[in-house]
């Protein structure tokens, strides 16, 4: 059975909810606020829960967000390839969400912000695998040239995944012009599209996405609650999303790229498959929190009701 083998990073978030951010210099007192396992692991928990088995590459550190790393990713069911670093704790980020369900997110980098290539090359790929590049690690100097070395001698086989994120704004940077003829499937949301491609809407930003990738490259834009749009080969479709109330936006993103991936795996084509990670990212942001994917049977329900 296929695995995603996810090379991110997973850093523990202080998550907390308030009704808006300070003006510099100011303080405001938060509604909730609590310590969880998330940035990459929003990922693998969501495939996880679909039904897909998950391998995490990053390094995960040697502290007490180590030891709360580790124990989140055991209790998902996520395997963990590498041996804990020993002399740095694994990293934080400090998520903040407003009452209109905007995020804001301060991080700090721990262990899982290097990689060598010698414990890249323990790691054993198979040809039906996915492996999940996040646009963060091109930004890591101790990680993005091991880290791109390994997934270029990757067999043609297996198929890589490409999330941009935030910090990914054009195909021009190095690491990013090598990795572009590499990667299968892109997936982003409409704000990082049009940022990399400086297109005017998401149809004009797919049709640039693919004269920059491979042929025959599988591209995924989601937009926000009004769904998202796959495109390959020059044929975009728009696949609807799911009416609810949003209370955390945190994470929505990642568990529909999770549950998509999940669906390609079981199977789907890129349309059922889409329409499952829309009904996951609809019920994500109706939950506080960042891993709040929900699972195949909750997936299921929503489907069937919509």
């Amino acid at each position: 059975m296929p695995r995603l083998l996810h090379t991110g990073q997973v850093m523990v978030d202080l998550v907390m909810s308030l009704d808006q951010l300070p003006a510099t210099g100011g303080d405001v007192l938060a509604n909730a606020a609590s310590f969880e396992v998330g940035a990459g692991f929003n990922v693998m928990a969501a495939a996880r829960r679909n039904g897909l088995p998950v391998v995490y590459l990053g390094r995960h550190g040697n502290g007490r967000f180590g030891d709360l790393a580790r124990q989140t990713m055991a209790a998902e069911g996520v395997e963990i390839a590498l041996d804990r670093d020993g002399e740095k704790d694994t990293g934080l980020c400090v998520s903040l969400t407003e009452a209109s369900a905007e995020r804001t997110f301060i991080s700090y980098i721990g262990a899982e912000g290097g990689v060598s290539a010698q414990e890249l090359a323990r790691v054993a790929v198979r040809l039906d695998d996915y492996v999940y590049v996040s646009g963060y690690s091109l930004q890591y100097p101790d990680k993005a040239p091991a880290l791109l070395e390994w997934l270029l001698a990757l067999p043609k086989a297996v198929t890589v995944v490409f999330d941009p994120g935030p910090l990914v704004n054009s195909p021009d940077a190095a690491p990013m012009a090598a990795l572009l003829p590499r990667i299968d499937i892109w997936t982003s949301n409409s704000v990082e599209s049009l940022r990399f491609t400086g297109a005017m809407d998401i149809a004009g930003s797919l049709d640039r996405l693919a004269g920059q990738l491979a042929d025959g490259a599988l591209l995924v834009v989601r937009d926000g609650p009004n769904g998202c749009w796959v495109s390959r080969g020059g044929e975009h479709q728009h696949i609807p999303g799911f009416k609810v109330r949003a209370v955390d936006s945190n994470g929505a993103g990642d568990a529909h790229s999770g549950v998509f991936l999940a669906g390609l795996a079981a199977g789907l084509d890129a349309a059922r498959a889409a329409r499952r990670a829309n009904a996951a990212a609809a019920l994500a942001v109706s939950r506080w929190g960042p891993a709040t994917s929900p699972g195949t049977q909750e997936v299921d329900a929503l489907l069937a009701g919509g």
